[in-house]
């Protein structure tokens, strides 16, 4: 790894487009960082915890995420005609 290579390198697909540089310490502490910080949002979303916990506040009733779909129904049992 070399000191000396720059943080940010210009993409080849577009004129304005920057990466981070992994062949430079603080690129790499970026990437990594940036990939912890995005792992922790979708946990927290999927987990609707911190800033994506429900308020509590919306009228009617919840949704169930507990029940399964198609709901319950007794086995279809066909009637013998005569």
């Amino acid at each position: 790894m070399g000191d000396d290579e720059p943080v940010f390198k210009r993409s080849k697909w577009g004129a304005n487009r920057y990466y981070y540089n992994p062949r430079n310490p603080v690129g790499l502490t970026l990437i990594i960082v940036s990939l912890l910080l995005a792992g922790t949002v979708m946990i927290l979303m999927t987990n609707r915890l911190g800033p994506f916990a429900p308020t509590g506040s919306t009228p009617g009733p919840q949704p169930s995420y507990d029940s399964s779909w198609p709901p319950y129904s007794a086995p279809y049992a066909p009637t013998t005609g005569p």
